[in-house]
């Protein structure tokens, strides 16, 4: 093996001129419009928590932006300009209600030669990645990849992949690449002999493909920190190392759980040594497990969840991806999704990175919007949303809500702004251009599209996507619930109704979207904030708290402990703020489009009624 210490050396030198090119903006560049005091601290894990250095436990909820990172039309960006990213973030938040983006970045752009990164590539993620930050949406990185590499395809192929450059493909001299007889493109990965000796050669660091991925991973990383000011890079949240991860074979008498402990972890060791490198000391990697640790096909299902890395403490995120593959068979699952189809799914990955000492993020989440399944979408959709929000189903939420657990971040894939207008040659072939749904593989996945007019349109209800959801909790979240009252066709889904035993509170609610927090307040001084769908225009929204009962919230001062503010970043998203001014003190919000305009007796009684609740169910303890 040659001396890959002195190559990665010299590799590192190569890079780290070519990023003093360009110059380096002030580090005194604005925060997002419309942010208010306490906005803008970074990201952090603490106590096995998001938090935001204000003693604020966050949740991020957002979109992966985008599959178009795996095709080539856009030179493996996420959008064909700034602009774009601009209109895209302006949306996702407007629309879509997110707050964070998984941002997906390609290896093969970013080192087309070997050795030499690319920064035009870097300088152009850079001002998208900018145009979410400006927007008041935390960004987490990711360096994508599926079946390793495109260039394991060859042009006629049913099938295609994306990650790893050609150079790195043409060093494995691999065989010429069949999956045989498959349906789905991810049976690639147990029956494409290319794809699983490219996958074991990336794991063993063959042909030094490791060291020149994270050498890579590093300069990106630098370059970012180099051309973000301050503000800006408060705004990152982290970044995801390798996207869903798994051996290509096993070793003879390797194990998923030793492959994991033995090639994965190290890996995210030296990882973590090229963030800390670049400074990005203090932001956390989001590591995913072998992607089969929680399938929810038996046959499918292997050992893993990094079980043998110990407490991975607060440079580390436990980040996982879930879909139901048992509906997107469209044999293993005959029916629509139910009222807490996903509890014990989520409830897993709760467990799994409680267990670990650390936040969890299910970073991909979704189901087809088109084809044989694509019927499933809404329940499959609100099934996951709701295990999100927590782990218990509908049905038993009110009688036992101490048991909801935290709520997840998670974000969905995708948001596409150029789904069904791609122009993609797969695989370089011009006879062989794709147009629909996301242009890869026949995925159709995407929350939104472009209209005819070139507006931003969502592809999926509104009310499913743009949700009520505690973007920052002054404490520690105990419990929280939203009934969206999605649909399923003409169909509204509520799996979640307020109980007859609180009769106010249903009156009050009506056949309308509420969200309810419960919540023990910290330290700090900043508000609790839960985000606003467009749905709850101030003027028909009622909160009733014991912080105070509220109709049409007033605007927001340190000294109004119910109001509503915009969110920053100057797009129209709104944010309902609550302020307490104790420590350990149990505090619960209702917050309500059902009634129009509700009597003060109204609010009253059913203020009473969940004062009651409340103290019935969360006991001092």
């Amino acid at each position: 093996m040659p001396n890959i210490r002195v190559r990665l050396l010299a590799v590192l030198v190569v890079l780290s001129g070519s990023l003093t090119v360009a110059g380096v903006p002030p580090a005194t560049a604005a925060a997002p419009s419309g942010s208010l005091w306490f906005d803008g601290a970074p990201l952090a894990v603490r106590d096995g928590r998001f938090t935001d250095g204000r003693g604020r436990e966050i949740v991020l909820r957002g979109y992966n932006v985008s599959g178009e990172t795996k095709l080539e039309e856009n030179g493996g960006l996420p959008f064909a300009s700034a602009a774009d990213a601009r209109r895209s973030a302006t949306a996702l938040r407007a629309l879509g209600g997110g707050n964070a983006v998984r941002f997906l970045l390609s290896w093969a752009h970013a080192e087309p030669v070997r050795g030499q990164v690319d920064t035009a590539y870097l300088a152009a993620a850079t001002e998208q990645i900018r145009a979410f930050l400006d927007a008041g949406i935390r960004v987490y990185p990711d360096f994508h990849q599926d079946l390793h590499s495109r260039y394991l395809f060859h042009a006629d192929s049913w099938y295609t992949g994306d990650g790893a450059p050609k150079w790195a493909v043409e060093a494995g001299s691999y065989p010429k690449e069949s999956c045989g007889i498959c349906l789905f493109w991810g049976q690639n990965i147990a029956q494409n002999t290319a794809v699983q000796q490219a996958q074991h050669d990336f794991w063993h660091n063959a042909h030094g493909l490791q060291d020149a991925f994270l050498a890579t991973a590093r300069a990106t990383m630098t370059y970012l920190r180099r051309h973000l000011s301050d503000a800006e890079f408060a705004g990152i949240a982290g970044f995801d190392p390798y996207n869903e991860p798994y051996a290509g074979a096993y070793d003879s008498g390797q194990t998923s759980r030793s492959w994991e402990r033995d090639l994965l972890w190290p890996f995210y060791a030296r990882f973590r040594e090229a963030m800390d490198a670049a400074g990005w000391q203090d932001k956390p990697a989001f590591v995913e497990p072998n992607l089969f640790w929680n399938a929810n096909i038996p046959t499918q299902k292997q050992e893993g969840g990094l079980l043998d890395a110990g407490p991975l403490g607060p440079g580390y995120v436990f980040n996982t991806h879930f879909y139901d593959q048992k509906a997107i068979s469209g044999i293993l699952m005959w029916g629509k999704a139910a009222d807490g189809q996903y509890a014990a799914d989520f409830a897993a990955v709760r467990d799994r990175a409680t267990a670990a000492g650390t936040a969890a993020v299910v970073s991909e989440f979704g189901h087809p919007l088109s084809g044989a399944v694509a019927d499933k979408a809404p329940t499959v959709l609100k099934a996951m949303y709701q295990a999100l929000d927590s782990r218990l189903p509908g049905r038993s939420w009110w009688t036992g809500p101490a048991a909801s657990g935290p709520v997840l971040s998670g974000t969905q894939w995708q948001w596409d702004l150029y789904h069904g207008r791609h122009h993609e040659p797969m695989n370089g072939n011009p006879g062989k251009v794709l147009t629909a749904g996301d242009a890869w593989n026949d995925e159709d996945l995407s929350a939104v599209r472009l209209d005819d007019s070139g507006t931003v349109t969502l592809r999926q209800d509104a009310r499913l996507l743009d949700r009520v959801y505690p973007s920052a909790t002054a404490g520690t979240a105990l419990a929280f619930t939203y009934e969206d009252r999605s649909r399923d066709g003409s169909t509204t889904l509520t799996w979640n109704p307020v109980p007859g035993s609180l009769p106010n509170v249903a009156k009050l609610v009506g056949s309308g979207q509420y969200g309810l927090l419960v919540w023990r307040s910290g330290d700090g001084t900043a508000p609790t904030e839960l985000h606003l769908p467009a749905s709850f225009p101030t003027a028909a929204t009622t909160v009733v708290s014991d912080l105070g009962a509220v109709h049409a919230p007033p605007a927001y001062t340190s000294a109004t402990p119910v109001a509503a503010a915009p969110e920053p970043g100057g797009t129209g998203s709104r944010r309902l703020l609550l302020t307490d001014t104790d420590s350990g003190v149990l505090h619960y919000a209702l917050v309500t489009n059902g009634a129009p305009a509700p009597a003060a007796e109204l609010l009253s009684a059913a203020r009473a009624e969940l004062a009651a609740w409340a103290a019935a169910r969360f006991r001092r303890g």
